[in-house]
């Protein structure tokens, strides 16, 4: 694995420090579509948050351009960022799983503990459907091993990208109350958050890709709920200025949607009339994907939620009456 971010000027004057961004890839498997199309979900995270001419890793192989750079970590298979690279990243990004955010494999166990971790040190962490599930959640539901997507025999386990975040930081996680959330689902940030996100141009209705059967219950101890929507309670919250949960997908395109609707058709784990639900709201509306960057890209990259941010945001209103 790639180590530290390279910096520091020498004699010839300072150079500055490339920043470094990992990507968790909570994927057991990844359909072949996204590989192909998209070069796997690491790719659709670094083509969306990524600055233009950026360097990219996957797995340890380094790029030595100028800029940022981004690396993929494997965390269904094991592969996490050693002790000493955690402090070269700038942020981290968890990604959407097929397994159960309240599950307990070993690999979402050591997935856990490594993310409360990174809570503990302040790092910046995006967490995503699961990603967003796993840092908050409490067993909320009981624990049973996890499944992939794609195996042909999995029947019962399809709880589809879930709430790591959440359990990470004790809160509850579990199925939902209402099924299948899927397709294109309108987010309504809370009063508070669109006040807060003015300088973003953030509108009141937030239209993003859904996909999952799991959602966050309870959110942990002093975390706010920023975002809901009419199926699930919490769409998005934060804790501190350093951790975001997003429960839908804002890193989906319509083509990653359509693809993963035909899986979940071929194993039997949707009924046709939910594809068929989920594609018309694909033709009636599109997903806002250019609000949902630049969301992510100032939580990750900027001082989103840090109290210097709010104040400077505070004064911007104030002298535009």
């Amino acid at each position: 694995m790639g180590g530290g971010g390279g910096g520091g000027g020498g004699c010839g004057g300072l150079r500055r420090r490339r920043r470094r961004y990992a990507v968790l890839v909570c994927a057991e498997e990844e359909p072949e579509h996204v590989r192909r199309a998209h070069g796997g979900y690491f790719g659709v995270f670094a083509k969306l948050l990524g600055d233009h001419n950026n360097g990219a890793e996957d797995d340890g192989e380094e790029e030595e351009e100028e800029g940022e750079v981004w690396v993929a970590y494997r965390a269904a298979r094991g592969e996490l960022p050693q002790e000493e690279e955690e402090e070269g990243y700038d942020g981290f990004v968890v990604t959407g799983s097929c397994s159960d955010a309240h599950g307990d494999d070993p690999w979402i166990t050591d997935l856990v503990r490594f993310l409360q971790k990174l809570i503990a040190c302040r790092k910046k962490v995006l967490g995503i459907c699961f990603g967003h599930q796993v840092p908050a959640r409490q067993n909320a539901s009981s624990s049973s091993s996890s499944s992939s997507l794609w195996n042909a025999n999995v029947r019962s386990k399809h709880s589809y990208h879930a709430t790591i975040l959440c359990r990470a930081l004790g809160g509850k996680t579990g199925r939902a109350a209402n099924g299948w959330d899927l397709g294109v689902t309108c987010i309504h940030p809370s009063h508070s958050t669109i006040k807060r996100l003015s300088a973003l141009h953030i509108p009141p209705h937030l239209p993003v890709i859904e996909c999952h059967r799991d959602e966050v219950w309870e959110v942990p101890p002093q975390a706010e709920v920023m975002a809901s929507s009419e199926k699930t309670g919490v769409e998005m919250f934060r804790y501190g200025d350093h951790i975001l949960g997003i429960q839908g997908h804002p890193e989906y395109t319509k083509d990653i949607l359509l693809h993963l609707l035909d899986c979940l058709l071929q194993r039997k784990l949707i009924q046709s009339s939910h594809a068929e639900a989920a594609k018309a709201s694909l033709e009636a509306q599109k997903p806002d994907r250019e609000a949902w960057k630049r969301l992510c890209k100032e939580f990750l990259k900027g001082k989103l939620f840090s109290t210097q941010y709010i104040v400077e945001e505070a004064q911007i209103r104030s002298r535009l009456g």
